[in-house]
């Protein structure tokens, strides 16, 4: 029970309102009130900015934080990207690959066995993407200019489909790799 108490801290629910807003969010989106949808991606933004600032100003940073700071960024974005696929900004493909490649990222850190989560730069590089191919066309939409055309954000999205599918294939090989010298370790 104390455990359970220690882990509830300021960042760690920063990080889960994500979890909250990515509902609204979508709904925001499929209705088209871009001005609500940017209010909430920058609500969204200033959780992530300030969960690990925060974390790290009181020393509260733990395996816990960081699962639950990285699962939000990807359930959110997911959510924002499947909104977004409906209305034919981003392809159906790329939220998909954003949940297959948080959850290969978790399972190759170990993460269930209390491990803090391993990064890499490319993957690092994609998820802050997939926010700014999120969040451009909403903040496009909701300050009504144009500086990157609707037609383009599918291609950027299938941009983001191959880097993402890269960086799964380079965690594979590093995965694959580690294992076998692990193993000739173990011999």
């Amino acid at each position: 029970m104390r455990q359970s108490i220690k882990n509830i801290t300021l960042p760690n629910l920063l990080s889960c309102s994500r979890y909250f807003l990515a509902f609204p969010m979508a709904y925001l989106v499929l209705s088209r009130s871009w001005l609500l949808a940017a209010i909430v991606l920058w609500i969204t933004i200033g959780t992530d900015i300030f969960d690990g600032y925060i974390a790290r100003v009181r020393n509260q940073t733990t395996a816990l934080g960081g699962l639950l700071d990285h699962s939000s960024d990807a359930f959110f974005i997911a959510i924002l990207l499947f909104a977004l696929a409906q209305q034919a900004l981003v392809t159906v493909v790329l939220p998909c690959l954003v949940i297959a490649a948080f959850l290969q990222y978790a399972f190759d850190s170990r993460v269930l066995s209390g491990r803090p989560l391993r990064t890499s730069n490319l993957g690092r590089y994609n998820g802050i993407s997939y926010f700014v191919l999120g969040g451009f066309p909403v903040m496009q939409h909701a300050l009504q200019i144009t500086i990157i055309p609707d037609s383009y954000f599918p291609w950027i999205a299938w941009g983001l489909v191959l880097s993402t599918a890269i960086s799964m294939l380079d965690r594979l090989i590093t995965l694959i790799k580690s294992d076998r010298s692990n193993s000739t370790f173990d011999e």
